[in-house]
């Protein structure tokens, strides 16, 4: 037997034997100890240990808190028995005034007598006695790295026998009293095809960092070279690898860096201690103090368990949200696509680009909508009752999220849509008043400069564009309504704010739609002009990211601020978008409370609708100057298909995250 095979096999316990005893052919600890948590360990003196342990609890993907022993406790007998923090890790680090003054393999010289000090140890020792000093436990992703490898995803760090990959980020901790600093991550590369299996296992072991709280572009993370991590070693990708993230236990390093103790130790990156508790928290047969760890920590209902899906190329973004809203998702998207107006609309149903929309929604912080159909040009005024509802109610979903929010608009319709707003507010269907803006084609940077601050790409102004019943361009640069007529006098070239955000990095567009001459329909142009009336000549050949279609548009709007509920509260989902960092304990009834009155309901929509037709804005189809969408009355036809968005939101939970 080699003997990397013979150490693969030694017991937790066998291996700090040999850790104790100066091993040479033991270094850092990855791939060590399969099925066992490993534990980063910060040892700090003792009026420091409070703030330390709130720092733990207002971070707990980086620093799930295993153990906090007493003051001067060499052992952890929680952990495992027999052991000793002093001498049982291969190398540690040791502070003295927040810098890093040297490494030593054994701790035992700062709680032994002075006559065996050196004088650095003994200047130490003078500044805070091993009696004053306190060991936190934290769990490692290398306890789940054995997990990984029987779920069939390759650990690249082990097969290239490298130490893994540590980066500090941009992303600030929540601090707590004297600690504040950068998220340090790992990074793992994962095949694009068993990212979902890398995220269920390391979900099911959070003692040991969790799932994972970035997949993609490292820039968004502020990490700009992966080749030069700032603690362990580069680790290739191989063709078809994804960067995959996850919070670290060395964040605890730069907290000791950044908060400057007089004298503190900690593992050395990569050289972690070894406990005997087998590597998922289900079986662990220790309580961790409350709220020291992530909440799913000790709730595997499997409707919580995340699935991860793409939502951005440029750049790439990777998001997670659990089986259970993406199976409520997916019922909104059943529900608006049913077709009353017999439109042949599921003709165009692609599954699940409600689902994309709404998670990269969720991610965003800049949102512009645009709507405006003015398919009856014999009227005055032009537009149809399909489109501003939906805006709307998105509108107020993402504000309430926190999100900025722009509305576009053609400079017709501009003082109208203003009066529209306006009587929204007062009215209460929206909470405050939303800035109104056009668009012109003054020149060939026109769509950039718009949006871009200062016209450079680097820098947009909107991370998200949403067209919802917004007359789309066709082939022949014309704009049709569904009958064929040609009302490209009456529409501002909005369309090219879409075709220039497609090269801009950071920009996701969306469309909705309920016929495929609206713009981001271009996305399923084939589709349209294939199968529905007028198609060839009709069809929006602009595409968007995603584009959700709908038996009325409408529809599709309530439908997105549905889904952005439903991600708001998903535990997964939060978790993700947050890093693991500063999670709010709230239970879902209390989220329920806060969050329904954002939500579409009969009331605002049948109230936004009525000033819509008090403006003499008609229905789609019909033209009728009545309460009627697309030839279909708000009673019983709109207000069911709401009535039932918001029943599948809103219904109980199985699973308590709480």
């Amino acid at each position: 037997m080699e003997q990397s095979d013979r150490l693969n096999s030694l017991s937790p316990a066998e291996l700090r034997l040999l850790i104790r005893q100066e091993d040479y052919r033991i270094s850092t600890t990855t791939g060590l100890a399969n099925g066992y948590q490993q534990a980063n360990v910060v040892i700090l003196p003792n009026h420091l240990a409070n703030d330390f342990e709130a720092f733990c609890r207002s971070n707990p993907a980086p620093l799930p808190l295993l153990y906090r022993s007493q003051s001067g406790e060499t052992s952890c007998p929680p952990l495992a028995k027999l052991a000793d923090i002093r001498t049982d890790i291969s190398q540690y680090c040791v502070y003295q005034e927040g810098r890093l003054v040297k490494t030593v393999s054994s701790l035992q010289n700062y709680s032994s007598q002075p006559s065996s000090r050196t004088a650095s140890e003994q200047l130490a020792v003078h500044h805070g006695q091993w009696s004053d000093m306190v060991c936190f436990y934290l769990g490692c992703s290398f306890g789940f790295e054995g997990r990984l490898k029987k779920a069939g995803v390759p650990v690249r760090n082990v097969e290239q026998g490298r130490n893994i990959s540590m980066y500090r980020t941009s992303v600030p901790c929540i601090p707590a009293g004297a600690f504040s600093c950068p998220l340090v991550v790992t990074m793992r590369p994962v095949p694009a095809g068993l990212l979902d299996a890398a995220v269920e296992v390391t979900h099911l072991n959070p003692l040991a960092h969790g799932a994972p709280v970035h997949i993609g572009d490292p820039a968004l993370l502020g990490i700009q070279d992966l080749s030069r991590p700032d603690y362990g070693e580069r680790v290739e990708l191989q063709p078809g690898d994804v960067t995959v993230f996850w919070a670290c236990g060395v964040t605890a390093i730069e907290a000791i860096l950044s908060s400057k103790p007089s004298l503190a130790f900690s593992h050395s990156p990569g050289c972690m201690f070894l406990t005997d508790l087998p590597d998922s928290s289900a079986s662990s047969p220790i309580t961790p103090p409350p709220d020291s760890v992530d909440p799913l920590a000790t709730n595997f209902c499997p409707e919580l368990t995340p699935l991860c899906f793409l939502v951005s190329h440029n750049p790439l973004l990777y998001s997670l949200a659990s089986q259970k809203a993406v199976a409520k998702i997916r019922q909104l998207e059943t529900i608006i696509g049913e077709d009353p107006g017999q439109r042949g609309i599921r003709a165009l149903f692609v599954q699940d680009e409600l689902l994309h929309s709404c998670l990269a929604l969720s991610h965003s912080s800049s949102v512009a909508i645009t709507t405006g159909f003015p398919t009856h040009y014999m009227h005055s005024p032009p537009d149809e009752t399909d489109g501003p509802p939906g805006a709307i109610a998105m509108a107020t979903m993402l504000l309430s999220l926190g999100k900025q929010v722009t509305i576009v608009t053609d400079r017709r319709a501009l003082e109208m849509n203003q009066a529209i707003i306006d009587e929204a507010v007062r009215t209460g269907v929206l909470k405050n008043t939303i800035p109104l803006v056009t668009f012109e084609d003054s020149g060939p940077d026109s769509a950039l400069h718009f949006l871009c601050h200062h016209g450079d790409p680097r820098k947009p102004r909107y991370d998200h564009l949403v067209a919802i019943e917004r007359s789309g361009r066709a082939g022949d640069g014309n704009y049709y309504n569904m009958r064929g007529v040609n009302i490209k006098h009456m529409v501002d070239p909005i369309d090219d704010l879409f075709i220039a955000a497609k090269d801009i990095a950071g920009i996701t567009t969306t469309g909705i739609g309920d016929g495929g001459n609206e713009l981001g329909m271009g996305k399923v142009k084939e589709k349209v002009k294939s199968l529905m009336p007028n198609g060839s000549l009709v069809a929006c050949v602009v595409p968007a990211d995603y584009a959700v279609t709908a038996g009325v548009s409408n529809w599709g709007g309530y439908a997105v601020a549905c889904g952005l509920y439903l991600l708001h509260t998903c535990p997964s989902h939060q978790r993700y978008l947050k890093k693991g960092l500063g999670l709010e304990h709230t239970s879902p009834q209390e989220q329920l409370q806060d969050w329904t009155a954002n939500l579409p309901s009969v009331d605002k929509e049948e109230s936004i609708l009525s000033t819509l037709v008090r403006f003499g804005i008609r229905s789609g189809v019909t033209a009728h100057l009545a309460m009627e969408v697309d030839g279909l009355t708000f009673h019983p036809t709109h207000s069911d298909i709401i009535t039932r968005l918001v029943e599948v939101t809103v219904g109980s939970a199985t699973c308590n995250p709480s």
